[in-house]
């Protein structure tokens, strides 16, 4: 196992091979083996190209060819920040087949989390886009390449001629193939047992933390998500979430697509209009959508004017669905087959079935997919609460994490002695079995599905030279479920509004999404009895104040 990471014990490594849930392939192989069975099939397309799997194969190869002879080798750790483009699927299908690492980081993150990512892993490339959604990624790699001592390589999709900067356009042009032998680059097949990639945590303490995934276990992860949906070579799946979020990359996602033989239609925007194209042009049958994402639809004009009949099945992620979301969606789409997803980028993976009573989907966020994975509800004192009764959900099992990487300190706390992850999710256990999400145990705010770290928020703003004290807290939202408002007591002399704080916090160079909504500027804050900022009673303040300016109202 890759230094750094907690590997799972001997004995459930050995049940797990035994069992059939670990097999000796990995990811790269996973492609390979559905192009020869299906080589003419399409496989990935966006609004520019489509590529067979033969294609998607082929250019893997080739790309990783080039890499190879650019100086990466098996075991570097790079940074991949790519949207939804056919490219993305190629550069992370090159970089699994010859064990370079990629840390999944998403198009939101910029110079903080990025040069955060980079410093510990002891990053070698950046992978990215120049352009995307008015940003300069460009610059921003530039400026990582100058402060990260590591970070040899910039490499960007597309064509170009910027200084310094390898254009991957050039490179799936060349056929660097003839140059080598047919199995050359067998002799860098990673070990299907040891890292692929890391995903990105939600951040619930500072700077998210970086989550281990290796080739074996997220093939599982992945394939128990397809029978769970009954998944099938005529599956296509609309990705909008971005590729790198673990549900659309495999949960099923991209991975179980793949496993499958089904086409990936990668869309990189989120507007309504061309979601609703998007569907129509390339028949999607299945998309996943965080909650807000599907009010945004349900709120638009648009969603009239297309053809929306190939579109089956459509989960929700990210986030608990409001029951009265729930139902607009069915009166809206009759023919929809609506569902819940509950998971983390740590593991575990819970679904509502397709056949599930309508009261149960409404009301509930799924159950594992895989008859291995091992949960309990319990207490502080890790007692197992009674049937019923709400308490934190913890789960072991074959594809849920041991630990987070480089993070022995924060692993004795996220996890049990026994190897239990402290999801941090209060749960409680639906008389069907399924599980029903009643809030979180940390300080996070959940945006529309992005999770945001109120102690990394707190920790810039009080570089602010106003401010005295702050609290960031979650305020409810009809659309977002949550958004983002900080309290702050400002220096003796000093004003502050929302716009000049967040200029300030944009100086900072973090991910658009983690900036404050709302400012609330008070003269002191209520305290628990031991002395602690009461931020439920914030809470409690902002959603009364909310309320009584009328913008709490339900989505119509």
């Amino acid at each position: 196992m890759l230094e750094g990471c907690t590997p799972f014990p001997e004995e459930f490594k050995r049940e797990y091979i035994c069992r059939g849930y670990w097999k000796d392939q990995t990811l790269g192989e996973l492609l390979q083996q559905t192009a020869w069975a299906f080589p003419e099939r399409a496989a990935v397309t966006d609004q520019s190209r489509t590529l067979t799997y033969s294609e998607w194969n082929l250019l893997s190869d080739r790309l990783a060819l080039h890499l190879l002879d650019h100086g990466f080798k098996s075991g570097d750790i790079v940074l991949l920040q790519v949207p939804n483009i056919w490219e993305f699927n190629v550069l992370l299908f090159a970089l699994l087949k010859i064990g370079v690492l990629p840390v999944m980081c998403l198009f939101q993150h910029r110079h903080t989390e990025l040069s955060y990512f980079a410093m510990l892993t002891e990053a070698r490339g950046y992978f990215f886009a120049p352009q995307f959604r008015k940003f300069d990624y460009l610059t921003m790699g530039k400026e990582l390449q100058a402060e990260i001592p590591t970070l040899e390589y910039l490499v960007a999709v597309g064509d170009g001629s910027a200084t310094g900067v390898s254009y991957m356009g050039p490179w799936l042009e060349m056929p660097l193939e003839d140059r080598y032998p047919s199995d050359y680059l067998a002799k860098f097949r990673p070990d299907p047992f040891d890292v692929a990639f890391f995903l990105v945590s939600g951040g619930t303490t500072g700077i998210p933390k970086l989550i281990p995934r290796t080739h074996a276990e997220y093939i599982y992860d992945a394939q128990e998500n397809v029978k769970v949906l009954g998944w099938d070579s005529n599956t296509v799946p609309l990705i909008v979430l971005p590729a790198a979020h673990n549900a659309p990359l495999g949960q099923p996602g991209l991975v179980g697509t793949v496993a499958v033989g089904g086409r990936t239609v990668m869309c990189s925007s989120t507007d309504p209009e061309s979601f609703f194209e998007s569907v129509e042009r390339h028949k999607a049958t299945y998309v996943t959508l965080s909650p807000a994402m599907l009010i945004n639809l349900l709120n638009s004009p648009a969603r009239r004017k297309y053809d929306l009949r190939s579109l089956r099945y459509m989960y929700m992620a990210g986030q608990k669905m409001l029951a009265e979301t729930v139902e607009q969606t069915w009166a809206e789409w009759p023919s929809l087959i609506l569902g819940q997803a509950f998971g983390m980028a740590e593991g575990l993976s819970n679904k509502t079935r397709p056949d599930d009573p309508k009261e149960v989907i409404r009301d509930t966020q799924g159950r594992p997919v895989s008859p291995a994975d091992e949960i309990r509800i319990v207490d502080n004192d890790d007692k197992d609460v009674p049937p019923g009764e709400v308490g934190e959900l913890i789960t072991r099992g074959p594809y849920t994490v041991r630990g987070y990487y480089k993070a022995e300190e924060h692993n004795r706390v996220a996890f049990t002695t026994d190897g239990f992850y402290r999801t941090g999710d209060m749960v409680r256990m639906h008389p069907t079995g399924n599980l029903v999400v009643e809030g979180r145990r940390k300080d996070m705010i959940n945006r529309g599905g992005e999770k945001i770290s109120a102690e990394e928020v707190e920790n810039l703003i009080l570089g602010h030279e106003g401010v005295y004290m702050t609290a960031v807290v979650a305020m409810p939202d009809p659309v977002m479920g949550e958004r983002t408002c900080a309290f702050i007591v400002p220096k003796p002399g000093h004003d502050l509004t929302l716009e000049a704080l967040n200029e300030f916090l944009m100086e900072k160079r973090i991910a658009k999404f983690k900036l404050p909504e709302r400012l609330e500027v008070v003269p002191s804050f209520p305290l628990t009895g031991v002395g602690k900022i009461a931020k439920k009673d914030l809470r409690d303040q902002i959603a009364n104040k909310l309320r009584a300016e009328g913008k709490l109202g339900a989505v119509r």
